[in-house]
């Protein structure tokens, strides 16, 4: 069975090329990708009908009667607004597709970036592996790393943060 990942690297190949549309039959799955009005439309079919899980149910306690139940402290949506604020001036560097995320060029060198390095925006920070490809991804910004969100050998989404750039002016 195809992963979520491959079929999205699937549907971006497809999107790419000049085919107008890719079929693809595996292990009881039937992938269709066509290309409609310059848009990659996909069509999955199961051929087998597989079991449906069952829904998943959570008991949920009640009080005692004759308790009060407290709500949650007005504070924290303060608390949120605080931090979105100082968040706000942030740059996140994010996955431009689908890989693997790398730290290093290999796996007994040192990191490109680490929390507390400075960055230029041609920095490269770190690798995305797509198809057998390694990619570098830049900084995009003059700055200084605050954090690093993924982890060395870690499946990374199109547009997932990886590291979070405070920018330097």
């Amino acid at each position: 069975m195809l992963k979520v990942q491959e079929i999205r690297e699937l549907i971006r190949a497809v999107d790419q090329s000049d085919l107008d549309e890719f079929k693809l039959e595996q292990e009881g799955l039937k992938l269709v990708l066509k290309k409609s009005q310059g848009e990659t439309v996909a069509y999955q079919q199961p051929v087998q009908s597989a079991p449906v899980p069952a829904p998943v149910v959570q008991a949920v306690q009640e009080p005692p009667k004759g308790q009060a139940v407290q709500a949650a402290p007005a504070s924290e949506p303060v608390k949120e607004e605080a931090e979105t604020k100082a968040t706000d001036n942030l740059h996140k560097i994010t996955s431009p597709m689908v890989g693997t995320f790398y730290v290093a060029p290999s796996p007994d060198s040192d990191p490109y970036v680490k929390v507390g390095d400075n960055v230029s925006e041609n920095t490269v920070v770190c690798i995305v592996e797509a198809m057998k490809l390694m990619n570098e991804i830049e900084a995009e910004v003059k700055g200084k790393i605050v954090e690093v969100l993924a982890e060395n050998g870690e499946l990374v989404e199109y547009g997932q943060p990886l590291f979070v750039v405070e920018p330097q002016k």
